[in-house]
């Protein structure tokens, strides 16, 4: 079983405290892997915000190869963050010879200074990074996790506490720090072991990741492949989940509150009882191959940075969001909430139903909407 914790807070906090979370919560994983999602992003990239930031880990032929891939299309480089490391034979996971943290300026007919990126810069970003990713995985040389502004992107197969230990990430002080963090502990085990299994994902700027099993994965997939060139892989069912939600909130532009209603829909007899009925039902109708079974528990960020989660109805995968006045803390178990705000009024935690969505805006409010 996998374990997740999501931090939105106030001022940038270190990856430390979502370690702790998963060192809490140890019975319930297996040691395989460490990922995590790290956004609004202060510390060393703190003056870097407007530049597009590359999360990268690869070997030397597969650096060669993106460093040409950028320099030909006209991307600079603006900032390289070398990850300090301790080189440890004993330490148990699969490293990688380069990690790449860098951030680039456009390729000059997109070079705009703004924190989000325009339509157009969005597209050149998402086409940069499958080509890069085309390009690393010809002989497996490489993994390119995110292309994007105020995000990084680290996965890692092994001990999560040694991979804490390589890249120093127990230190509070370390030098990457950030806003909103999400992050999961255990490597895909279901399918194929590899790092762009580890959840969480992302794509233009949406990060998801789930607690579960999805046995409309096939389903999903088949649907899927067919509606976005970016929606490939499928190394995860869980991948699904973050296609479903980009599709409907980036392609269709709905508002976040459909895609409960897309995923987990309604009855048909109880639309029959809303104002809303014959909507809800035309969107059962057309997307039905979206909808996701099994029991989860399901995290995203959306591009605003507002934090979601959502239940299904077996409610076989807990979760458990907790606060204070600095930040919500959320995580597979109450331990893992424990570890970070153990002084927080406990009456005031919240265990999501099966029939909403909660969101954690950008003032730390808890919103809780009705499916």
């Amino acid at each position: 079983m996998c374990r997740m914790a999501a931090i939105k807070a106030k001022h940038p906090v270190p990856p430390a405290l979502t370690l702790r979370m998963m060192l809490a919560m140890q019975k319930g994983h297996d040691n395989s892997g460490f990922a995590m999602v790290m956004q609004d992003l202060g510390g060393v990239f703190a003056e870097f915000r407007q530049y597009p930031l590359l999360s990268m880990a690869c070997t030397s032929i597969g650096l060669e190869r993106a460093e040409k891939i950028l320099e030909e299309a006209g991307w600079q480089l603006v900032f390289d963050f070398k990850p300090d490391v301790v080189e440890d034979a004993r330490l148990n996971f699969q490293r990688m010879p380069h990690y790449i943290f860098r951030n680039y300026r456009y390729p000059p007919p997109f070079d705009t200074h703004a924190e989000q990126p325009t339509p157009e810069q969005k597209q050149l970003l998402l086409d940069t990074h499958l080509q890069l990713r085309k390009a690393l995985a010809r002989d497996e040389q490489g993994y390119v996790y995110s292309f994007w502004h105020n995000v990084l992107t680290l996965k890692e197969v092994g001990d999560p506490r040694d991979i804490g230990t390589f890249f120093q990430l127990w230190d509070d002080q370390h030098p990457l720090q950030a806003r909103v963090i999400s992050a999961q502990c255990r490597q895909n085990t279901n399918y194929q072991i590899v790092r762009y299994a580890a959840h969480p994902f992302f794509l233009q700027g949406y990060t998801l990741m789930g607690n579960g099993e999805n046995t409309f994965y096939q389903k999903n997939k088949e649907f899927q492949q067919r509606l976005h060139p970016a929606y490939l892989g499928f190394e995860s069912d869980t991948q699904c989940f973050l296609y479903t939600l980009h599709y409907v909130c980036e392609v269709l532009r709905w508002s976040p509150a459909y895609y409960k209603h897309v995923i987990t829909p309604l009855p048909f007899e109880e639309m029959d009882k809303r104002p809303d009925g014959e909507i809800l039902r035309r969107i059962r109708q057309s997307l039905m191959h979206l909808e996701i079974n099994g029991p989860n528990t399901v995290v995203f960020v959306l591009p605003d940075r507002r934090m979601g989660v959502i239940a299904d109805a077996k409610k076989l995968r807990p979760y458990v969001i907790g606060r204070d006045g600095d930040m919500v803390v959320s995580a597979s178990e109450v331990c893992g909430v424990n570890m970070v705000i153990p002084h927080r009024n406990h009456e005031e935690d919240i265990y999501p139903s099966e029939r909403e969505t909660v969101i954690i805006n950008n003032d730390l409010e808890v919103e809780r909407w009705k499916q």
